[in-house]
Formats: structure tokens, C-alpha cells, sequence
């Protein structure tokens, strides 16, 4: 936090009025099934990201990103979304969505860049939804920054909010993870503790190549074919589970569409025997669901690369003692495919072991990856607000 002052106070030569810390987060399952109003469970961690304000005396904006030097400027009379001002867009985003602010100097501070993978442009957003609504005096309450955030994305950005990265940067809780509900637009928690494990996130500096595009199967027709599968059960949903079924409905759609769809339905299991899992405190009932979820996404989904694919097996091959059915560790790509992000969980004593693995890693693929050690934190909060 006392960088994020000092970086403030340097570039505007006055204090932060409030400081205010927003969670990265990375998905443990679920990540590309929000079009289809599935399941995706989420872990906020400690891989934050700094937001310090502090009031002007007029009407204007000024942004400063400090790790990419960046800056830009804005007014509130001419308050416009511009392709230009990228990540300062997501704050303009909020000012506007929040009406009748005062001028503002921001200065962001984090070390994970907004392509990271890491949620932190929802970060940034929830940040300054926090930190202004409490400068102004208005209502800054976990619901209330929510729906500043969903205005802000539809009303400035354009977009659609993904509500998984939303809730878990605002509703998370130390040592928990969110299950995020597209269908309800609600979310619900499960306990993670697993007081011998270890949260490994991996960079494997893999670029980034997509191999198909996946908006391609986010389709109306797509859409109505998987919901003529779902089924209520126990007066929750499920897809159907026969395969004569899910390949008679999904006969009217290519061979490629087909193994995608079924990944997606496979994928909802997933996330629910997943959740299930950290309910019950049950790491083998877990650790199976993340890592047939990992095969889903190789196998069907086809959102994995060999380098990630040889990582993830080193993992699974760390404790020789366990079985498909009872894992004692876990591994799985997370992100925007194409092999970037990976994290395993692991027995704490067997991180010395996945670093030689690392080490094999970089000699074999040339690459050299990034391990972060991290573990589930609460959601947004205020480190620091000045007395006036």
C-alpha cells in the first residue's frame, strides 16, 4: 500500500484522499461457459491490484497507470468512451455510471498487466466504483457497487459484464471460492481449505495463438440446442447425460461444433462435482473434477497447447502413490486458452519437486515461466482513507 502513496503523492504532488485494493482472480472451472447460462467457480487471490484518488477542485480527470507509465486526461463535460485511453476507460466508465462527480486524480498501481488474465480490469473498475462512491458520500455497499459496475459496462463500454469476475471481486472471502450462477445471475461460496496444499499460478510465457475463435460457437442456435439437454433434477438443473440423446440433439451442427458443445456440457458437471467437493472438504472429489475438467478442455474443447498439456501431466505424475480416482494434486489451464495460464494444486512439500519441474519445462520448451504462490482473499476493500 505504501508504494501506491508514494507512486500517488510523486506524480501529483498531494496525498491520496482513500486507497482502496481489489483482488486478482483466476477461474478453477467454468471459464467459457457464462453464453451458455452454465456455472463458473472462481478464486479471488492475493495478486492485487492499488487504487489511490484523491479530490480535485474542478472538473477534471487525470489517470495514471504507474508499471506501464501511462497517463491520460478527461473532463466531465466531455466525458466519452476513446479506443486510445484503454484501461483509463474502465474508471471513465464508473465516473459516468455514477453521475455528478467532482474532479479526480487516480493512479493505479499493480503488477499484473490487464491481459493477464488475472480479472484486473474488473479490478480497476470495482476499485473506483469503492473509492468514489465513499469520496462523494454516496452509497458504497457491495450492491450498490455492483450495479455501478453493470451500468458502467453497458452504458459506457459496451459490453457485457462478466459477472464471475464481478462477484468475485466483491464478494469474496479469505479461504473461500465463488460459484457464480448465470442463469439466476447469482452467486454462492464454498469453503477452500486444505491446510497441506499449496495454490501454484504458472505463466508458461506460451504466446498466445488461438486456433479457432471461440465467439463463433456462441450462437443463438447453439444456445437453443444445449438448453433442449438441460433437465431439472432435485430442483436444480443438470444437462442431460446420455450420450445417444446429447448426440441425436447435436446432430444438425459440424463435427468440430459437436465436440465443443459436448465440452460444455461436460464442463458444467465439472464445476458442479467441483463445488460439491469444497463444500464437503473432500480434496479427491475436487481434485478429480479440475482435472477431468482439464481433459475436457484439451480433448473437446481444444483450448490447451502441448507445453501446457506436459506441465499439467508432471503434476498429475508428483505423487505416484494416487489414483485417477482419489488425486492427490491438481492441474488446470485457466484463461483465454492457447497454453498461457495454468495453476495446480499441490501438496506444500512437492512445490521444491514442481520447480525441477519448471526447470525440465524451460530446457525442453525454451520458455521461461513465472510461478506465483498465491492464496484466496477477501473481495474489494479500503486500505486507507484520510480524516477531513
Amino acid at each position: 500500500m505504501e508504494a501506491v502513496k508514494e507512486t500517488h503523492f510523486e506524480e501529483y504532488k498531494v496525498p491520496a484522499d482513500i486507497v482502496v485494493s481489489a483482488p486478482g482472480r483466476f477461474h478453477l472451472t467454468g471459464d467459457h461457459s457464462s453464453f451458455f447460462l452454465d456455472k463458473t467457480l472462481s478464486m479471488a487471490v492475493n495478486m492485487p491490484e492499488y487504487l489511490a484518488v484523491s479530490v480535485r477542485n474542478d472538473f477534471n480527470y487525470n489517470f495514471y497507470f504507474h508499471q506501464q507509465n501511462d497517463r491520460k486526461k478527461a473532463i466531465r463535460d466531455n466525458l466519452k468512451f476513446k479506443k486510445e485511453d484503454r484501461w483509463a476507460n474502465f474508471i471513465k466508465g464508473i465516473i459516468s455510471a455514477i453521475g455528478n462527480c467532482p474532479g479526480f486524480d487516480f493512479t493505479v498501481y499493480s503488477d499484473y498487466n490487464i491481459s493477464s488474465g488475472l480479472g484486473i480490469s474488473t479490478a480497476i473498475k470495482v476499485s473506483a466504483a469503492l473509492a468514489i462512491t465513499t469520496l462523494i458520500g454516496a452509497d458504497s455497499s457491495p450492491k450498490a457497487i455492483e450495479e455501478i459496475v453493470k451500468k458502467a459496462d453497458t452504458g459506457f463500454l459496451g459490453t457485457e459484464t462478466k459477472l464471475a469476475d464481478l462477484f468475485t471481486a466483491i464478494y469474496s472471502e479469505a479461504n473461500t471460492c465463488i460459484l457464480t450462477d448465470y442463469k439466476e445471475k447469482s452467486w454462492k461460496t464454498a469453503p477452500f481449505i486444505f491446510p497441506d496444499y499449496s495454490i501454484v499460478l504458472t505463466d508458461t510465457k506460451v504466446p498466445h495463438v488461438s486456433v479457432w475463435n471461440e465467439q463463433t460457437l456462441f450462437t443463438e442456435n447453439n444456445f437453443l440446442l444445449l438448453a433442449e439437454l438441460k433437465c431439472q433434477k432435485k430442483g436444480y438443473w443438470i444437462y442431460e447425460e446420455s450420450a445417444v440423446e446429447i448426440n441425436e440433439i447435436l446432430s444438425t451442427v459440424d463435427e468440430d461444433s459437436h465436440h465443443r458443445l459436448e465440452g460444455i456440457i461436460k464442463e458444467h458437471k465439472c464445476v458442479t462435482d467441483a463445488f460439491a467437493g469444497l463444500s464437503d472438504r473432500n480434496f479427491s472429489v475436487f481434485a478429480r473434477a479440475v482435472n477431468k475438467s482439464h481433459e475436457v478442455m484439451r480433448d473437446l474443447y481444444t483450448f490447451s497447447c502441448p507445453e501446457t498439456d506436459w506441465l499439467v501431466k508432471r503434476v498429475l505424475e508428483m505423487d505416484t502413490a494416487s489414483t485417477p480416482r482419489n488425486p492427490t494434486a491438481c492441474s488446470r489451464i485457466t484463461g483465454k486458452g492457447g497454453g498461457r495460464l495454468i495453476y495446480s494444486i499441490i501438496k506444500t512439500d512437492d512445490i521444491p519437486q514442481y520447480r525441477k519441474k519448471i526447470a525440465d519445462y524451460e530446457r525442453i520448451f525454451g520458455f521461461h515461466p513465472v510461478l506465483h504462490i498465491v492464496e484466496p482473499v477477501g473481495g474489494v476493500k479500503i486500505l486507507e482513507i484520510s480524516k477531513k
